[in-house]
Order: C-alpha cells, then sequence, then structure tokens
C-alpha cells in the first residue's frame, strides 16, 4: 500500500493495476489504443490510490503541454462569454486545456498575462489584442515556436491567423437601415478614433453609408466614450443636448447600445421611439431588450469553432500561409429602430 505521506507517482498507479508505466501513460493522456479492461483497471487504480496528473510536470517533459492560453479585453462584455464557450467546446474535444486571461484593454496588463501563459508553458495562444499592441510581441512568440491566432482584432504590419467579420460591411449595412428609416442625422457613439482596428473598420463602413446618401459626416455627432454600458449611457446623454440632435445612434457595440436605451430612460425618453438604435454583435441581450435591439449579428460562436480548429492545426504543424477567416455580418432588425415617432407627415423623408 502507498504511503499518504508521498505524493501518489504514475509509477505507483502502474504497480497497484499490473501494467508498465507506459501504459498508465497512454490512459492518462486518453490514448484510444489500449483495451478498455487495461484501461478500466488504471482508471481504478488512480481513484483509490488518489492520483492526480501533473500537467506542468508531464508539459516539461514533452517540451509542450495541452494548455491553450485565451486572452480577452473584458469577459464582463457579454460577447467573450459566447465565444469562449464555443473555443473551449473544440479544444475540449481534442483533450486540451484553456488558461483564461484578460487584458482590461492595457498593454501592461496583456504583457503580464502573457508571461504568466508563457511560464505555464502554453501550446498556443488565441487573443483579442489591446489597441496599442507592438508587432514586436508576435515576433517573440513566433521565435518561441508558439502558434498565434487573433480574434475580433487584428495589429497592423502583422500577418498572423485571424478569425473576425466584414466590420466595415456590418456598420454600413447598420446606417444605411437607419437611412432608409428616414434619419438624417445618424450618430456614431462610442468607442475612440485611437482605437483597435475594428473600431476604425466600424467608423468607416459609417461615413461610407452616410456619403452613399450624400449626407453630411457632422463631427458634433461622433461621440466617443469607454467602450461599457456607462460610456453608452454618457454618450447618448451628450448627444440629446446637442442644439440639433440625432435622430438616430449607431454603437460601437451592443454595450454601448445597451447603455444608450438607459441613458434615454433615465432622461424620460423611451428608446426606440425618441431615438432609434442599433448596435453591433448582436449579444443574446439585445432579444430580450425593452424594446428589442437591432443590432449587426457577427455570430461569435462561428468565431470561437473556427479559431479553435486553425489553432489546432498549427499545433500539429500545420505551417501553411497564415490564413484569415472572415464571418460575414447581417443585420438583425427589431424595434429599437423601426419604432421613431419624430418624423412629420406621412413621409420621414
Amino acid at each position: 500500500m502507498v504511503s499518504r505521506e508521498k505524493r501518489v507517482t504514475l509509477q505507483d498507479v502502474a504497480e497497484d493495476a499490473g501494467v508498465s508505466r507506459a501504459t498508465a501513460s497512454l490512459v492518462v493522456r486518453g490514448s484510444k489504443s489500449i483495451k478498455p479492461s487495461t484501461h478500466k483497471k488504471v482508471l481504478d487504480s488512480m481513484e483509490k490510490l488518489g492520483y492526480v496528473y501533473d500537467r506542468v510536470a508531464a508539459s516539461f517533459r514533452l517540451q509542450r503541454s495541452s494548455t491553450i492560453g485565451v486572452i480577452v479585453t473584458d469577459i464582463e462584455n457579454p460577447f467573450y462569454p459566447h465565444i469562449l464557450t464555443h473555443i473551449e467546446h473544440v479544444l475540449y474535444e481534442q483533450r486540451f486545456n484553456v488558461l483564461l486571461g484578460m487584458s482590461f484593454e492595457s498593454t501592461e496588463k496583456q504583457e503580464r498575462v502573457l508571461e504568466t501563459m508563457l511560464e505555464h508553458r502554453v501550446c498556443g495562444i488565441i487573443m483579442t489584442p489591446v489597441a496599442s499592441t507592438s508587432p514586436a510581441l508576435f515576433t517573440k512568440l513566433q521565435n518561441l515556436n508558439i502558434p498565434t491566432l487573433l480574434i475580433g482584432r487584428e495589429v497592423d504590419t502583422v500577418n498572423t491567423d485571424y478569425v473576425g467579420t466584414d466590420y466595415r460591411l456590418g456598420a454600413e449595412m447598420a446606417v444605411r437601415h437607419l437611412i432608409e428609416q428616414g434619419h438624417r442625422r445618424i450618430a456614431y457613439l462610442g468607442g475612440s478614433p485611437q482605437g483597435n482596428t475594428s473600431y476604425k473598420e466600424r467608423f468607416a463602413g459609417y461615413c461610407q453609408a452616410l456619403q452613399q446618401f450624400g449626407l453630411e459626416i457632422d463631427p458634433a455627432l461622433i461621440i466617443t466614450s469607454p467602450i461599457n454600458r456607462d460610456g453608452g449611457t454618457r454618450a447618448v446623454q451628450e448627444a440629446m443636448q446637442l442644439n440639433n440632435p440625432p435622430t438616430a445612434c449607431f454603437c460601437n457595440n451592443d454595450v454601448i447600445a445597451l447603455g444608450a436605451m438607459i441613458g434615454l430612460q433615465l432622461q424620460g425618453r423611451t428608446p426606440g421611439k425618441h431615438m432609434a438604435i442599433v448596435g453591433f454583435d448582436n449579444v443574446q441581450e439585445t432579444e430580450t431588450a425593452k424594446p428589442g435591439l437591432s443590432s449587426v449579428s457577427v455570430f461569435q460562436d462561428k468565431w470561437g469553432s473556427e479559431a479553435a480548429k486553425l489553432l489546432l492545426k498549427r499545433i500539429n504543424g500545420d505551417q501553411s500561409e497564415p490564413t484569415r477567416i472572415i464571418i460575414p455580418p447581417q443585420l438583425i432588425i427589431r424595434e429599437s429602430s423601426t419604432s421613431y415617432s419624430g418624423f412629420h407627415s406621412s413621409s420621414p423623408l
């Protein structure tokens, strides 16, 4: 009987099960080449002895772990949990684990999270980079032979695997919809011109739609804010204080849009009725909001699964040219953009 005063080793398990250490190791790592009866004996011994697989030690021996690092900006944004769920589903099926980190839009925190992941010898990284991420970071990861995939945001001059959507097209569809509803003063709420590539592409789509209809791009209607609900609340309140306020707003994302709805309600106004609103991302809450929030769906479930599949290919040795997977966006129209009551006469034009 193994003494409980020392850590149970894989050799202890093998001896108790009457198999070789190599066989016990194959069972632990999920090999399908082991007979069911032998597999059961090893598992029974593991449970009896209280064996816990030391993944860190195993990664040092093999020079590779079964852990993938995932870095997002803020888990409180409802956009990210859906992506993470689908990343985890794909990785779990292949017996990989996820080490999650958050940057909170801080370069310093992003670097610290990355260092922690490297200390844990992750075998690949999926990340949404902060706006000021240096290309040198990816050179370092490449030199360490750690496959890296960007999701949702790119970094200028960095040529690496990427999964995202056509932000410009999505924003253009949203603003065109508002124009076709009769709106001519349409605000852009949230984010910052010094922001990431996804902001820049969305803003370009906003401007492109206005120009296509011969409408002026009014700097007063471009209101920056932090990308959170409070930011959306403050942005819409600022917009409504203008001498010539907008009748509609396109929001940088759904979190901003939901905050804008709160801001209107705090002013005694009804979202949709007193200002048309369209968000971006189509998070789950857009369906249950009152009124329902029109939004650009980017199908983040596909982002997660495609990102995980592509990274696994790289981990397994695929050295082909970097791949860009672009999931086409779709405008989902709900009451928030179709119930505006401020137009005069029978025609809003």
